[in-house]
C-alpha cells in the first residue's frame, strides 16, 4: 500500500490535470460539491479544498449531502467531519426511498430512477442558490464501466463526460476525478478514515449490471493491466470515420470526396488488366439467391 502522502499526491496531480485538461473551474465558480457521504465525494472535496487553497481562494466550494431517507441513514459523523474541517455545508432531507418503493417492483434496479430524482434535486438546490457548478465524485472506473454498460445493454456509445451542460443550459456538471483510479481512491480514504456512510439501498441489489461490468474489466486487466486506461482513453479519442452513425458521418458524401485515379493510365502489371468490367445484373442474377433478397438483416 502506497503512503498517505504518495496518494494525495497522486490524486492531485490527476484532479488538476482533468480540471485544467477540460477547464472544469474558473476563477470566482461557485461549485456544488455533491458529497454522498462514500469515498468517492469525500475524496473529490479533500482535493478539491486542496486545489483551492494553492488557487488561493480564487473559487467557492459549498457542500451539499442529500439524505433520501435510506434505511440505516445517520449523518452524525459526516455533519462532525464537515465541522471540524471547517466546509459550509446543507444537509437536504428529501425522502425519494419511499418514492423508489413504491415505482420500481421488489427485485428491480432502484438505481436508474434514485439518481434522476437525485439529481432533479440536486440542479432545483443550485439554481435556487447560484452556484454555477456541480462537483460529482465520478471516477476513472465509473467512465469505463458505464461505456461498456451503455454499449452492451443499451446498444449507444456513451459514457460519463468530464464536463457536462445539463438539457435546459443552466447547469454544468463537473467530474474532477475523471482521470482517478478507484484503487488508488480506496487506500486514500481508508487511510484517510473518512465517516462513510454506505448506500443500503443501491448495495443491497446483488447482481447488479454494473458490478457484473467491473468484474469483466478487473478479469481482462489481469492479463493486461493497461486495459482500464485504453478504456478511458478511448472515449477521448473517437474515430467518427471508423464507426457507423450515419448522424455523424456523411457516408453518402464519401465519393464526392474520391480522389479518382485514370485507369486508362496503369499499366498491366504480372498480367492484370487494368480495365476491369463487372456485369452487376449478371452478378446479382447469379450470385444472390431469390429467398434472401427480402430478407431481414440482424445486426
Amino acid at each position: 500500500m502506497k503512503s498517505l502522502e504518495a496518494l494525495e499526491t497522486k490524486l492531485l496531480h490527476y484532479t488538476g490535470k482533468a480540471i485544467h485538461d477540460y477547464h472544469m473551474i474558473h476563477p470566482h465558480d461557485r461549485v456544488l460539491v455533491c458529497l454522498s457521504g462514500g469515498k468517492d465525494s469525500y475524496t473529490m472535496l479533500t482535493l478539491l479544498e486542496k486545489l483551492r487553497l494553492r488557487a488561493h481562494q480564487k473559487f467557492q466550494l459549498h457542500v451539499l449531502t442529500l439524505d433520501q431517507g435510506h434505511p440505516g441513514w445517520d449523518d452524525t459523523y459526516l455533519k462532525a467531519w464537515l465541522h471540524q474541517h471547517h466546509f459550509t455545508f446543507t444537509i437536504l432531507n428529501q425522502d425519494t426511498y419511499r418514492i423508489v418503493k413504491e415505482k420500481i417492483p421488489e427485485g428491480n434496479t432502484y438505481c436508474g430512477l434514485c439518481s434522476r430524482l437525485r439529481r432533479g434535486i440536486i440542479y432545483r438546490f443550485a439554481s435556487e442558490h447560484g452556484f454555477n457548478k456541480i462537483a460529482l465524485g465520478h471516477h476513472r472506473d465509473d467512465i469505463n464501466q458505464t461505456l461498456l454498460m451503455s454499449i452492451l445493454y443499451n446498444g449507444q456509445i456513451r459514457s460519463m463526460p468530464p464536463k457536462l451542460l445539463s438539457d435546459d443550459k443552466r447547469h454544468i456538471v463537473i467530474r474532477p476525478l475523471a482521470y482517478c483510479q478507484e484503487h488508488d481512491i480506496q487506500q486514500f480514504a481508508h487511510l484517510k478514515q473518512f465517516p462513510i456512510i454506505p448506500c443500503n439501498l443501491c448495495g443491497s441489489q446483488e447482481n447488479l449490471a454494473r458490478q457484473r461490468i467491473k468484474a469483466l474489466i478487473q478479469q481482462l486487466a489481469l492479463e493486461n493491466p493497461k486495459i482500464p486506461s485504453n478504456i478511458l482513453h478511448a472515449v477521448g479519442d473517437v474515430k467518427l470515420s471508423q464507426l457507423m452513425d450515419r448522424k455523424l458521418w456523411d457516408f453518402k458524401a464519401l465519393e464526392a470526396q474520391q480522389t479518382v485515379s485514370d485507369l486508362t493510365q496503369i499499366e498491366q502489371i504480372d498480367g492484370f488488366d487494368s480495365e476491369v468490367h463487372i456485369d452487376i445484373k449478371s452478378l446479382k442474377r447469379n450470385t444472390v439467391p431469390k429467398e434472401s433478397t427480402n430478407a431481414n438483416i440482424d445486426c
